[in-house]
């Protein structure tokens, strides 16, 4: 492949693009958040005990109810799981998740979009999504569905 003033141009967008996103306010938070979450030790033990857990609860998945450690098992990791889930360092990184996967999700549909508008993107949030009347169920267009 020969290097041309366009494709030199589209890499220097690209690493423009990439120090933007790089210095975005929701990659700061998560960078904050990740931070905040893995330099508790109490709440990094917490989260060690509760991936062992998952590797029993996988085993128990196999055999559903009749584990021997079923109700155990499924109890423990409930439990554990609760405890993760309400903890505020952990709802504040899972928020700024969030936050950073919709800014991603975005920049690549419009990315996309600016390409063709029949590629397709795949995005983790619905809202970006584009539904039957707009984009075409993944058929470049020609949706017959009846949603």
């Amino acid at each position: 492949m020969m290097m041309t003033s366009e494709w030199a141009f589209i890499l220097d967008e690209a690493d423009a693009l990439s120090s933007m996103i790089l210095n975005s306010e929701p990659v700061r938070n998560y960078q904050q958040a990740h931070h905040a979450v893995y330099s508790d030790r109490v709440l990094v033990e917490k989260i060690a005990a509760f991936n062992r857990m998952k590797v029993q609860y996988e085993d128990v998945q196999r055999f559903g109810k009749y584990h021997p450690d079923y109700h155990t098992i499924m109890k423990e990791i409930r439990k554990l799981k609760r405890e993760l889930d309400l903890d505020e360092k952990v709802a504040n990184l899972k928020l700024a998740e969030n936050e950073l996967q919709d800014m991603l999700d975005e920049i690549s549909l419009i990315i996309g979009k600016s390409v063709s508008e029949a590629v397709k993107v795949p995005v983790s949030n619905p809202f970006f999504e584009t539904s039957c009347s707009s984009g075409g169920c993944g058929l470049g267009g020609n949706c017959s569905c009846s949603a």
